[in-house]
């Protein structure tokens, strides 16, 4: 059987499920997208299908700043100093799995976070196969496929906080989706971050500092990557500011748009 290049998870009577997109509908499977699995029950359409967050990840990752117009405006918008900011080898930090939300749920602004959300629209690696000691040149030969993320970001708990426990971490602040798509092009790829249809950024997806590869090789000289694990890459440019009453969209060509109500708690 051939590898399905799209898959999801979904709503369901029995609760959420696995699948994979053919045509216009979604096969469910019996077993897991990661291992084995085989075709189970039929195929329900996919329009009308409530889609969810394309995969929980035992760990979530995120790079730091890893495109260079993203460190350039930053560090005008925030007065950071652009030689101490410039990321001099892969830097990793983590995300919260209770702030993954999925394609269409809402973005909830909490009651007392301060002005200044704004969407980072991010390529997001899924891992597929256990990774340890992985050389840069094997590092692809693990991935499984690739998704879309929305590292939300309270601009003002981020820079007043010690840590990003609820700048990057509250509830609602990780969408994922729309699903997971493999045999995937990055250098063709091309990352569009829109508010209420107005394109607001646009840029090369693969044009960052550090590779997908280089951060797979960081990560697994220390800690053991395994299937289901994603990775969020960073984003480029200025960052939108987001308010209740929008709707963010960040497609990267190739693979899917990722669109989400912003409301007020």
């Amino acid at each position: 059987m051939t590898t399905p290049d799209r898959w999801v998870r979904f709503e369901s009577a029995q609760g959420p499920r696995q699948g994979y997109i053919e045509g216009e509908t979604i096969v469910p499977i019996a077993g897991d997208m990661f291992g084995d699995w085989r075709p189970e029950a039929d195929p329900v359409p996919l329009t009308g299908a409530r889609l969810l967050a394309p995969v929980i990840p035992p760990t979530f990752y995120a790079c730091g700043i890893n495109y260079a117009g993203h460190w350039r405006t930053a560090a005008e918008e925030f007065g950071l100093d652009l030689d101490k900011s410039w990321p001099k080898y892969p830097e990793v930090g983590y995300r919260a799995q209770s702030a993954i939300i999925g394609p269409g749920d809402p973005i909830i602004l909490p009651a007392d976070v301060p002005p200044n959300v704004q969407v980072e629209g991010e390529l997001a690696v899924v891992i597929g196969r256990r990774a340890k000691h992985v050389r840069p040149e094997d590092a692809l030969d693990h991935v499984f496929g690739y998704t879309i993320g929305n590292d939300v970001s309270a601009r003002g708990w981020q820079f007043s906080d010690r840590t990003f426990w609820r700048s990057k971490n509250a509830d609602t602040f990780k969408p994922l989706g729309p699903w997971i798509r493999r045999g995937v092009d990055l250098d063709s790829l091309v990352t569009r971050v829109s508010v209420n249809g107005e394109l607001r950024e646009s840029f090369p997806t693969n044009r960052m500092i550090w590779s997908i590869a280089d951060y797979i090789a960081a990560i697994t000289r220390y800690i053991t990557l395994i299937p289901g694990d994603v990775i969020i890459m960073g984003t480029d440019g200025h960052c939108p500011q987001l308010n209740p009453g929008d709707t963010v969209s960040i497609e990267i060509e190739g693979i899917g748009t990722l669109s989400n109500p912003v409301v007020a708690e």
